[in-house]
């Protein structure tokens, strides 16, 4: 049985519409925290060009490999172990990274070592694209994110929607400047970010 999430089934062809813009000239992506492997065989697919690397905790890499496996796509390939919180990935470079959904769910330390991490492997010139929910001002842009919020610190109080200001700082001070910042359906954003 292949894992299932709703939401990327909601969220992938709009991410897709702006990753075939700022992915078009890239050639090895590295997915942080693949999840169930949806999105890596859509965006695969769609996106022929890239070679797309999956990674996940290791617990998750039989689910990811099930919808690999039916893929059959030749530039999705199967998960390394990447844990956020570890300082060593398996990776060694690449032109660009993305990632859904990570930053609010993991503590404020493992969002610091995984930006860490994704600029030891970025190449000069990569990019980071980054989606999910954010706040500006410390305010959140929509009631149905504070509510989400909510839910989050119920059941782990060390994570929650992290302030874009915040997220920026701490890309900047990895030399990644920012150089999009999309609007997206259901109140997330893609932020894309550029190793100077």
């Amino acid at each position: 049985m292949k894992p299932y999430a709703e939401s990327c089934e909601q969220n992938q062809e709009p991410i897709l519409e702006v990753l075939k813009e700022i992915f078009a000239d890239r050639q090895r992506v590295l997915e942080i925290a693949s999840g169930t492997g949806q999105h890596a065989v859509y965006f695969g697919r769609a996106l022929p060009h890239l070679t797309w690397q999956t990674s996940e905790l290791a617990q998750n890499h039989a689910g990811i490999q099930a919808w690999l496996d039916d893929s059959l796509l030749p530039n999705v390939l199967p998960p390394v172990a990447i844990d956020v919180s570890a300082p060593k990935w398996p990776i060694e470079s690449v032109d660009a990274v993305f990632n859904a959904n990570t930053v609010h769910i993991v503590a404020w330390q493992e969002v610091e070592t995984m930006f860490a991490g994704i600029a030891r492997i970025l190449d000069e010139g990569g990019l980071l694209c980054l989606y999910g929910p954010f706040n500006y001002g410390g305010k959140f842009t929509s009631e149905s994110n504070a509510r989400f919020d909510a839910w989050l610190k119920s059941r782990d109080l060390n994570s929650g929607v992290r302030d874009f200001e915040t997220l920026n700082r701490l890309a900047e001070s990895h030399g990644l400047l920012l150089q999009k910042d999309v609007a997206m359906p259901a109140n997330n954003r893609i932020l894309v970010w550029q190793r100077a």
